[in-house]
């Protein structure tokens, strides 16, 4: 076993099942990236293509924050972009931040605007 592969289970043995969940998620992400000719693409017969990561089924908890639901949407979509998000996610936060706009319509808003990139994800990958 090589130093990076000992290194690599020393960092999965302190993750939680969660975190763990959305590693493996990550790592199928960039395979099938590698897959479909991405950056650093290698040739991959098809029967070793991966399927598209799906979105991890993390429940929502009953009173969440805000924060905590971006957090949770950010792991149950690690497939992502989170600089596409950024706009539409920040100026959520600061809506209920700065102008007191209750925390459910604000949570309810990230979960719809994580669920329609996700779609639009999903759509991009079918043209290709």
């Amino acid at each position: 076993m090589t130093s990076e592969e000992k290194r690599l289970l020393e960092l999965v043995g302190g993750l939680t099942p969660g975190e763990r969940d959305s590693l493996l998620a990550f790592a199928e992400f960039l395979q099938t990236r590698r897959s479909a000719g991405g950056i650093g693409a290698v040739a991959v017969p098809a029967a070793k293509m991966v399927e598209r990561p799906k979105p991890l089924d993390i429940p929502r908890p009953d009173n969440e924050s805000v924060v905590a639901a971006l957090k949770r949407l950010t792991t149950t979509y690690p497939m992502l972009d989170k600089s596409k998000l950024l706009n539409d996610t920040s100026g959520l936060v600061t809506q209920h931040i700065m102008q007191g706009r209750p925390q459910v319509e604000v949570v309810d808003e990230l979960e719809a605007i994580f669920t329609r990139h996700y779609q639009l994800l999903r759509d991009e990958s079918d043209q290709d």
